[in-house]
């Protein structure tokens, strides 16, 4: 299942993202990733988490590849119960809201499938979210 946190910058979402991945991880059956662009997580989260800053790793930008990308982190650990994604348009490189709502859509069959749960943060407007995004939001 997916669910996005979006919002303009300073609202509070990095906070609220912090403090949902180390409660995840307080489960010592969780396997918890957090895939961010940079390393500004790293202080913040406990040390189970599995932080990982997307620029270490030779990827091509856009949304069909961070799908690989997680499809590779999670084919090599099943037990991955939770992904978090700090920024998602930073760690896709792409801001297309369109191309956003196609990747959560198969991202969220994907998730289902594999009885994984992610967390994205947009930080954007709200405004700017299309009616598919709007269907991640909580309730």
């Amino acid at each position: 299942m997916v669910h996005v946190i979006m919002g303009k910058k300073g609202t509070g979402k990095t906070k609220h993202i912090i403090e949902m991945v180390n409660e995840a991880a307080k489960d010592e059956k969780n396997c918890v990733v957090c895939i961010e662009g940079g390393r500004k997580l790293t202080y913040d989260l406990s040390y189970s988490v599995r932080l990982i800053d997307i620029g270490d790793y030779p990827i091509a930008h856009g949304f069909d590849a961070l799908f690989a990308f997680i499809c590779g982190v999670y084919a090599h650990n099943f037990d991955v119960s939770h992904i978090f994604i700090d920024s998602l348009y930073k760690v896709s490189g792409c801001d297309d809201a369109d191309a956003a709502t196609d990747f959560l859509n198969k991202l969220n069959a994907f998730s289902e499938k594999s009885g994984f749960e992610v967390v994205i943060m947009i930080s954007d407007d709200t405004m700017h979210a299309t009616e598919g995004m709007k269907a991640y939001f909580p309730a």
